[in-house]
């Protein structure tokens, strides 16, 4: 092979395009739902005058109404549109606590994997190329525990979603271990709005107003940030012991 060949800038240029192709069609993706206003149907006035509908139509198509749940929050997530806790309150509206946790979940999850898996393809080395040394040692680090770290992020919601999704794939974090992190992480935020969302019909039987800011109570928050203090404990007692090691 000639060294032309090898340094064809055509060449660097079309594996360029390759890797941000993914990065290209979500942005593409993103701006058409707001341009084409899909997020204003992620709404509980959406909710709410459709509600008859919807009901039936999970009634009696029961395996579809949850492929196509999932597929939408899945999609919701992945474009990073609004509306994540007006679809985690469908979940419980549509499915009950129980069902609806699980398929919000497992629709956050998808999201979540997908942008993940493209910003690691699209733009993680070329971060890493440009952010120099810090970024390896703030890597390792993270690597290190990455496990509970991302649970932290999941259990309280310190960060928007969306950071929360590309930050990992900058920083190495496995696969696997992101994909797991995501999936428990979210259990107990999820359980808390579907449950709502299992109410949610009483509220609009009594014509009543609904707002999602009121469901994070004190109570709540306590809660999610009792777990991700639990955690944080295989974090603590690693350097302790290694503390100790090195005394």
């Amino acid at each position: 092979m000639s060294s032309t060949t090898v340094n064809d800038p055509r060449r660097g240029f079309v594996q360029k395009a390759r890797r941000l192709a993914p990065i290209a069609v979500i942005l593409a993706a993103i701006f058409g739902a707001f341009a084409l206003g899909l997020d204003d149907y992620l709404s509980f006035e959406a909710l709410r005058d459709n509600r008859e509908i919807l009901m039936a139509f999970t009634a009696d198509n029961v395996i579809a109404a949850v492929a196509i749940f999932i597929g939408i929050y899945a999609v919701s997530t992945a474009l990073s549109l609004p509306g994540g806790a007006v679809l985690s309150i469908a979940g419980g509206f549509l499915f009950g606590s129980f069902l609806g946790t699980l398929w919000v979940v497992l629709g956050a999850t998808i999201g979540a994997v997908g942008i993940f898996l493209a910003a690691r393809t699209a733009l993680g080395d070329i971060l890493k190329a440009k952010a120099g040394p810090w970024l390896m040692k703030m890597e390792a680090g993270f690597q290190e525990n990455a496990l509970s770290y991302l649970l932290v992020l999941r259990l309280v919601p310190l960060f928007p979603f969306v950071v929360v999704n590309l930050v990992p794939a900058f920083l190495g974090v496995s696969l696997r271990t992101f994909t797991l992190a995501t999936f428990i992480g979210i259990i107990p935020g999820s359980f808390v709005f579907a449950s709502i969302g299992a109410g949610l019909g009483s509220v609009f039987d009594r014509g009543d107003s609904f707002s999602p800011t009121g469901i994070l109570t004190p109570e709540v928050i306590v809660a999610l940030l009792g777990l991700s203090v639990l955690s944080l404990v295989p974090v603590v007692y690693k350097r302790i012991k290694t503390s100790r090691k090195a005394s």
